[in-house]
């Protein structure tokens, strides 16, 4: 887990940093900055659209006595991809509306419960029960 946090560190401010300044080349830095802006805001609103989705099936669901399971990922995904599109930056932009929209969160959210799954399956981790 380590290992992947440190590439995530390293290589992608790189990877950033060199298509900003391949995208300013092609379209101006201007428009650049604009898009990074434009994004941002973008992406501040959809967050908090989603976040008050999710805060509202988070409720219901605890009104219905069934446990948020499928709440608190969104809640998480949702948290995870407004601090990344606060970052500049169009690797760390998509990255975040793929978690900030509701179909493209689906297939991640499967994928983080099956690593919950491998984890504990491991012992890596432990949810222990009430």
């Amino acid at each position: 887990m380590f290992r992947w946090l440190l590439l995530f560190i390293l290589v992608v401010p790189a990877l950033e940093i060199g298509l900003l300044v391949w995208t300013g080349n092609i379209i101006g830095p201007l428009w650049v900055v604009l898009l990074i802006i434009l994004t941002g805001v973008l992406g501040a609103w959809l967050a908090k659209q989603q976040g008050l989705e999710t805060i509202y099936n988070f409720r219901q669901s605890m009104a219905n006595g069934r446990v948020p399971q499928d709440a608190l990922l969104d809640g998480a995904c949702i948290l995870v991809g407004g601090a990344v599109l606060l970052t500049p930056g169009f690797i760390t932009d998509a990255i975040g509306f793929l978690l900030l929209l509701p179909p493209t969160r689906a297939p991640i959210k499967r994928l983080i419960r099956k690593l919950i799954r491998r984890m504990m399956d491991r012992g890596t981790i432990t949810i222990y029960p009430k």
